[in-house]
């Protein structure tokens, strides 16, 4: 305990910048060896399970594993974690925007155990979402460890969920991009080495353990500019695919979380999903050795030990069998979380992007109307997807051409991927993780002035020395009350502690030397209401907006049934809001 004591007091001697680097540094290698565990670990699980496959009988399993897989995560979670862990991206921002960058120190391992059996079983979501937790976790609680600031404990957090995503993928620039992008919207440019060294370092740790090859090995071929109408076209019906994947995923969740016990959800996921693991192989896991064997061109090993694959010798039975399994996966994913399962939604809008570039290029070429390449549209669709899914154009861009060493394709990635945010951005102005946490009114944005309001909580500038006076009060009484008051507003209450209106020493100043009316005038002789009350559970906006419309200079704050709490006022809404503001400025 000394030796760490010791070595803490001297990191926090050094210079700002200085620490924040040794730190990432730590952070990095921490969230790159959680990366390798979580890969390792799904890599094993399923090995086990499936490797001895050698007929489509034996694919009769799939109709037991993934519910097995999600029990075991649910029963993790409800009985020894016992927090919800799931939806790992939207807990980060979550965290930075109502936790003050906090998060729990279980989190640094809870969601790489549960989603190693939750994927390892065959549940069809993503590890990305729950080793950028995982990542996110490790540099919050280093943070905290070191007793930083809001500021710097956030870029520690952000060092971790890039760490984290570098060092699964081996992308360290999506790592820093992805960051900067979906998660710390407010970061200037001088908070990014930070997220580099972290990025790198997971990058380099992953690199030592899984070796040096690409994500995904593929056969594109080289960019052709007559091509360049189809990628528009394409990036359109990407745009159209996102607004099918976020709505009918958010739809699906709604829907299935009206079932309220937690045992009954869980058997109807898992009998729906191990159905249509059973029918539709390709959507066991991630579904990354699909995409995989697209990316290749070998469409027939993507098919998986499919019961039916004797009918599959028809083209159009071919490609309306990865049509469902295209549309399909949204249902599999969803079922998996739903049920009980840790996971993502990251992996499957990469695997259902490169499903849909398959099935739109083959659907054109059994028309005959061109013969497109279509390993690149492969591809290139799993960035037009992340891009609307996510609306995350650069990450997506970057990304994929990290991760299958898609370079000669930049021009593609580009054109589709902005399209396809532009596309989505007309129906649906927010991603499938920040659509719930915006309706709430919590969501940061790259808008200074909308982060430090969303970061502020009324509590934090409700004034509570103003002196209350009952409404049916004397004058007298009253002035006895005034006498002792440094304020010039009486809040007006009953006897239950319920708001009535205001008073303020203007409003009195004329008989409040009368002594001979102190008995016969009261209290509600001179109320007046108020032009708006502001509740305890409303956001700092919503206060604002009610200052904007009546011009008032200060506002009392009431609970929901109207009990007496304080007042806000303009004033120190501004003083809040500038120390605020330092703790967020990271110029």
């Amino acid at each position: 305990m000394k030796i760490n004591y010791d070595i803490r007091s001297y990191l926090l001697r050094l210079p700002e910048n200085q620490l924040l680097s040794i730190l990432a540094l730590v952070v990095g290698v921490c969230s790159g060896i959680a990366a390798v565990i979580l890969k390792k670990g799904v890599s094993f699980v399923q090995w086990l399970l499936t490797s001895w496959f050698n007929t489509p009988e034996d694919s009769l399993l799939f109709l037991i594993y993934p519910g097995v897989g999600m029990l075991i995560a649910l029963l993790i979670v409800r009985y020894f974690i016992k927090d919800n862990i799931g939806h790992g991206v939207t807990k980060v921002l979550v965290a930075v925007s109502k936790n003050d960058a906090k998060i729990k120190p279980h989190n640094m391992w809870s969601s790489i155990l549960t989603s190693t059996f939750t994927i390892g079983f065959g549940g069809s979501v993503g590890a990305e979402a729950p080793i950028v937790y995982t990542g996110a976790a490790i540099g919050s609680n280093v943070g905290k460890y070191f007793h930083l600031s809001f500021k710097n404990i956030t870029i520690l957090l952000g060092c971790g969920a890039a760490g984290a995503l570098a060092g699964i993928f081996k992308a360290p620039l999506a790592g820093v991009l992805f960051t900067l992008e979906i998660l710390l919207f407010n970061m200037s440019m001088s908070s990014i080495l930070p997220f580099v060294i972290s990025a790198i370092t997971a990058c380099c740790v992953s690199y030592f353990f899984l070796g040096n090859a690409v994500a995904f090995e593929n056969t594109i071929t080289p960019f052709h500019f007559g091509n360049t109408p189809y990628y528009l076209v394409f990036g359109i019906l990407c745009g159209f695919a996102s607004l099918y994947f976020t709505r009918v995923t958010l739809f699906l969740e709604d829907k299935i979380k009206l079932i309220s016990n937690v045992y009954e959800r869980w058997l109807l996921c898992a009998l729906c999903l191990g159905l249509l693991i059973f029918l539709f192989p390709p959507l066991y896991g991630e579904g990354y050795n699909t995409l995989t064997a697209l990316l290749n061109g070998n469409s027939t090993e993507a098919v998986g030990h499919a019961i039916f694959s004797d009918l599959l010798s028809n083209p159009w039975m071919f490609l309306f069998f990865f049509v469902a399994v295209f549309l399909l996966k949204v249902f599999s994913m969803t079922l998996t979380n739903a049920g009980g399962g840790v996971g993502g939604t990251f992996g499957p809008t990469l695997v259902i992007g490169g499903l849909f570039g398959f099935v739109v290029v083959r659907c054109a070429c059994l028309c005959g109307a061109s013969s497109l390449p279509e390993t690149n549209f492969v591809l290139v669709g799993m960035a037009g997807l992340m891009s609307g899914v996510m609306q995350a154009p650069m990450t997506a861009i970057f990304l994929i051409a990290e991760i299958t060493g898609g370079y000669d394709l930049i021009m593609p990635l580009i054109i589709v991927s902005a399209i396809s945010f532009g596309t989505i951005r007309i129906f649906e102005p927010y991603s499938i993780y920040t659509k719930r946490i915006a309706k709430s009114g919590e969501l940061l944005t790259h808008d200074s002035d909308h982060t430090v309001l969303t970061l502020m909580k009324i509590d934090s500038v409700v004034e509570k020395d103003f002196s209350t006076v009952e409404i049916d009060a004397s004058l007298g009484q009253m002035v006895k009350v005034i006498a002792h008051s440094r304020r010039n507003i009486f809040p007006i209450i009953d006897s239950r502690n319920t708001y009535q209106g205001s008073v303020s020493l203007d409003d009195v100043r004329g008989v409040m030397f009368d002594s001979e009316k102190y008995d016969t005038m009261h209290v509600y002789n001179f109320l007046k209401p108020s032009p708006a009350l502001c509740y305890d559970d409303e956001s700092m906006e919503d206060v604002m907006t009610k200052f904007e419309k009546t011009g008032a200079w200060n506002l009392p704050v009431v609970s929901r049934d109207r009990k007496y709490i304080g007042f806000v006022s303009k004033s120190q809404i501004f003083s809040v809001y500038r120390e605020q503001l330092k703790q967020v400025s990271h110029d």
